[in-house]
């Protein structure tokens, strides 16, 4: 996503956060289980854990990238490039194959999953944003308040959920993940990811993540370089998130609201 003004990044922060205040939903803090490395260089798009392994994609033109990490050093253990004027967004799984979105360029690509061989592409209208999936679909944000629901073998729409706070449309919904049968989401320029229901679009909770992450004179465009990026292992219960260029990868705890 493009970068935006301070005066903007603010408003959208304190605006969610008066919303969620007055909705009476859920609000969960955190603890933080544990720290792991992350490239200051990557502008974390989409991320996902697999079989032991974290995978992440970066944006930006000309410095967009799919890596397969080494969870413990951050060490890139596999690398795919994706070319100007393309701009990467999320990935996700499927089977033997990994998907990934582009921005603003209407296509998305699809490697081999165990060499990073790019074996084809895909064509969508709009922005794409983010992907993740569950046993039968794949979900992909465009940063609106609809998630589409894409056939995981033909990546067309099948179907969409409209997301919303007390009835009102929720936007600018960025990186996703599954988590325990609902879709977690990072609510771009805010501390927040949402808990939503996706039989009905209902956001259930709020993860709070503020004072989460570097502090501002330590990022190189600190407007920007802002919290994005969730991954979970579901065979260990692990959840783990990171921001653009952030220093660290944290693996956190959800605390509770307390009654």
């Amino acid at each position: 996503m493009k970068p935006i003004p301070r005066l903007l990044a603010v408003f959208a922060l304190l605006l969610a956060s008066t919303a969620y205040a007055q909705s009476g939903i859920p609000i969960y803090g955190y603890t933080v289980v544990q720290t792991y490395p992350h490239d200051t260089k990557a502008y974390t798009e989409g991320l996902f854990f697999l079989d032991g392994y974290l995978y992440e994609s970066t944006g930006t033109e000309g410095d967009s990238f799919i890596h397969k990490l080494d969870l413990a050093t951050g060490k890139v253990l596999q690398q795919a490039e994706l070319p100007p004027p393309d701009y990467g967004e999320g990935i996700v799984a499927w089977k033997n194959r990994l998907i990934e979105l582009t921005w603003q360029s209407h296509r998305g690509y699809i490697y081999d999953l165990k060499s990073f061989k790019r074996i084809g592409q895909f064509d969508y209208p709009g922005e794409g944003w983010a992907l993740t999936r569950d046993s039968k679909h794949i979900y992909m944000s465009d940063g609106t308040p609809t998630i589409r629901v894409l056939d995981p073998e033909t990546l067309k729409q099948v179907g969409k959920i409209d997301v919303t706070v007390e009835g009102r449309p929720l936007a600018n919904l960025n990186e996703l993940e599954w988590v325990k049968g609902k879709l977690y989401a990072n609510v771009w320029l805010t501390h927040n990811i949402v808990e939503i229901d996706p039989t009905n679009g209902k956001v259930v909770g709020v993860i709070n993540l503020t004072g989460l992450g570097p502090d501002r004179s330590q990022l190189s465009d600190p407007d920007n370089d802002v919290l994005n990026g969730i991954a979970y292992d579901a065979k260990t219960d692990r959840l783990f998130v990171t921001g653009k260029r952030w220093p660290q990868l944290y693996e956190i705890k959800l605390v509770p609201p307390k009654p």
